[in-house]
């Protein structure tokens, strides 16, 4: 119990790095590339929980979360931004955040639920690591589109008016 604000203090501190350092990149690569990486290393983090024993090795995973779930949500924005028109991006952050938001406590409430009926957590987080697999498959299909429409959107950018 002694070291639980200290690994939240770990995971929090490396989310904000993240959060910063993903931020940067997303400008240079783009958002669904940031958030793809961003998703893959929250999802081996998610699967290792699933295995660690010891604390040192908690906190190294914790350090690994953080570092995924700290550029998920700018990655998200950034996406939205660039590409939809700026009249709808306010509408379309809104919506995705709410949608996060409520599957981030649905998937707390769900955890609780499988520790209740197992006695431990190894099920919730194969679970969300399955989850995390579904959004990275979504981004996987949805890279050829948004590629192409960044392509399309600086080529009209850089065509002689």
């Amino acid at each position: 119990t002694c070291a639980l604000p200290i690994l939240l203090s770990v995971f929090l501190g490396t989310s904000v790095v993240s959060l910063l350092t993903l931020g940067f990149i997303a400008d240079r690569i783009g958002g669904l590339r940031t958030l793809l990486a961003a998703s893959t290393l929250q999802a081996a983090a998610i699967l290792l929980f699933a295995f660690v024993h010891d604390l040192v090795d908690l906190y190294g995973v914790a350090v690994l979360f953080g570092l995924g779930f700290g550029g998920l949500v700018p990655s998200y924005a950034i996406v939205i931004r660039e590409v939809f028109p700026a009249a709808e991006v306010g509408k379309r952050i809104a919506i995705v955040f709410m949608g996060g938001t409520c599957g981030m406590a649905l998937g707390g409430w769900l955890a609780g639920l499988v520790f209740d009926h197992f006695g431990h957590y190894h099920p919730a987080f194969f679970m969300g690591f399955v989850v995390n697999l579904a959004n990275i498959a979504i981004m996987l299909f949805l890279l050829p589109r948004w590629l192409a429409h960044r392509r399309a959107t600086r080529a009209a950018r850089l065509a002689p008016a």
